[in-house]
């Protein structure tokens, strides 16, 4: 039981440490990621500008994968050639020891002051920077505080004979040690977190200090691997994620069999285990930025043969029409870019669909599908307006295809228009009726799911309104704006009906409930809008709704 106690009082220390880190690097992203961001970009123009540009930014974010995908963002975007990026990266894998070195000193004092100070400018603070700031206050004193006691509960089994037995086989197995660094290190998405572990095990003595060398490199090595994966579809960002992972393998596989010698030299030179640990893992990394700093373009032209970049699709790439290559027969450029119309239609209805699963059934995910879902509406929209100007723009085009294109644009914008009501409002709505853990009335919700269900089939018959010119359909649209207009009164009504009564379901809902009604009756005059054009030509359209 002793044994179990002490693996679970490890386990919420360490999960405390990882909480940490993730506060501070939350913290100094939303306060200062901007600016980091735009130093990183402008710093690109020489590797070793580059390099001291990496290290100070990842310094600060204290997350070198963190500055991975930045650089990432940057090499895809064509701002920055792969041999900068590449140096960059060096020097991001610099930037993360430097906390390391901070930690090393005995700096518990300030753990209250930076807790109780972080949680004053949190709660406290009207300036977003200021609670960041706080975040990241609360998070290094949440980080020393895990230190300490991972300290205080391993110096009780310091002479332990068990444990002192498995790390010594440890210590007589650096491949075996090496790869469990590793693989916890992939687990916790921080070597920065790893290494201070590392560091408090070999302070109490648990740990053989070749043991906590080899641990160490694997926790270099391990770090790679999560952007390895991340960066699996992205040509660009996967040879990038490469670059690091050759430039750590070499530096471990070179290092490995010095161990032994590495740790009587540090031994001999400071002493204190910790220190030890520390100095080693900044060493490391220092080391193999000097070795590959002057080869980063050979270093880049081999990323490139082994991950060459293979053209593809990208979400929201059009499939019917191109820009280099718009057909020459009109009628059969307005009919592709009618099909690639249609395809953004269906894009707008799955985010009306997900967005009435996302509200019935609390599923975050669901939002951020949508979310994904308006990009591909957006730069389907980019794509068809693009082409249709360059359409409309031909000389010799007939009056009836002129007018058709026009129709064509005029829909594209609509459904646009629809899907940032339901990215930017009604997703935002919805996030917040989860966020906080509000729930409909039934009636109410059975109205949401009514008109959301109404909207959905508006969206549908639009369709074949915007494919047949139909007359008779356009005239069955436009009643639809109607019915949903008086639809959204009887909403009104029966809400405020059972606010009357003091339903608590509605009166914590109010506001929800009636932006919502309210946005639904938005996107399907979106949707109507592509009747106009039919029945205007057909002159069944009256100029105003007044009666004079």
């Amino acid at each position: 039981m002793a044994g179990t106690k002490l693996l679970l009082m490890l386990g919420g220390y360490v999960a405390m440490l990882l909480w940490g880190l993730h506060m501070v690097q939350t913290g100094v992203s939303r306060g200062f990621g901007g600016t980091l961001r735009h130093l990183l970009r402008t710093a690109l123009d020489t590797r070793w500008k580059a390099f001291l540009c990496g290290t100070a930014v990842t310094a600060l974010l204290q997350s070198s994968t963190a500055t991975a995908f930045m650089l990432a963002g940057f090499l895809s975007a064509g701002y920055v050639d792969l041999p900068l990026a590449l140096a960059a990266i060096l020097g991001a894998n610099v930037g993360t020891t430097l906390i390391v070195q901070v930690l090393t000193f005995d700096i518990s004092a300030v753990i209250p002051v930076l807790l109780l100070g972080g949680l004053v400018a949190f709660k406290r603070a009207g300036l977003s920077r200021t609670r960041d700031m706080g975040r990241i206050a609360i998070g290094l004193g949440l980080m020393l505080l895990s230190l300490r006691l991972i300290a205080e509960a391993l110096h009780p089994v310091e002479q332990a004979e068990p444990l002192r037995v498995l790390f010594s086989s440890l210590a007589s197995d650096p491949v075996l040690t090496f790869l469990i660094g590793a693989a916890l290190t992939w687990a916790a998405h921080s070597s920065v977190a790893s290494v201070l572990f590392v560091m408090s095990l070999a302070a109490t003595s648990v740990l053989p200090m070749s043991a906590a060398l080899a641990f160490v490199l694997g926790a270099n090595f391990g770090n790679t691997i999560p952007q390895l994966i991340a960066t699996s579809g992205d040509p660009a960002s996967r040879q990038l994620a490469l670059g690091n992972v050759l430039v750590r393998s070499l530096g471990c596989v070179a290092a490995l069999p010095f161990l032994p010698g590495i740790a009587v030299w540090l031994d001999g030179n400071l002493g204190a285990p910790a220190e030890e640990v520390a100095a080693f893992h900044m060493l490391f990394n220092v080391a193999v930025a000097i070795l590959f700093l002057p080869l980063t373009p050979p270093l880049a032209a081999l990323c490139k043969r082994l991950s060459p970049k293979v053209p593809a699709k990208k979400a929201g790439a059009p499939l019917y029409i191109s820009l280099s290559t718009p057909p020459a027969l009109s009628s059969i450029a307005l009919a592709d870019a009618a099909r690639e119309t249609l395809r953004m239609a269906d894009t707008v209805e799955l985010m009306l669909r997900n967005l009435k699963l996302a509200i019935g059934m609390n599923d975050r995910k669901l939002l951020a599908e949508i979310e994904t879902l308006d990009d591909t509406v957006d730069a389907l929209h980019n794509a068809i307006k693009l082409y249709l100007i360059e359409i409309g723009n031909e000389e010799g085009l007939a009056d009836e295809d002129r007018r058709r294109c026009w129709e064509i644009l005029d829909f594209v914008i609509n459904l646009e228009h629809a899907g940032d009501i339901l990215d930017k409002s009604l997703r935002e709505i919805a996030a917040k009726k989860i966020k906080h853990r509000l729930s409909f009335s039934e009636e109410g919700q059975a109205e949401i799911d009514e008109m959301l269900d109404r909207v959905i089939a508006d969206l549908r018959l639009a369709l074949g309104v915007f494919m047949n010119g139909d007359e008779r359909r356009a005239r069955e649209l436009v009643d639809e704006k109607v019915y949903l207009r008086d639809f959204e009164r009887r909403l009104i009504e029966s809400h405020l009906k059972r606010l009357q009564i003091g339903r608590a379901e509605s009166l914590e809902t109010s506001a929800l409930h009636l932006d919502i009604a309210r946005d639904l009756k938005r996107i399907a005059s979106h949707f109507v809008s592509v009747a106009y054009p039919i029945l205007e030509e057909k002159g069944a359209l009256l100029r105003t709704r007044l009666i004079s």
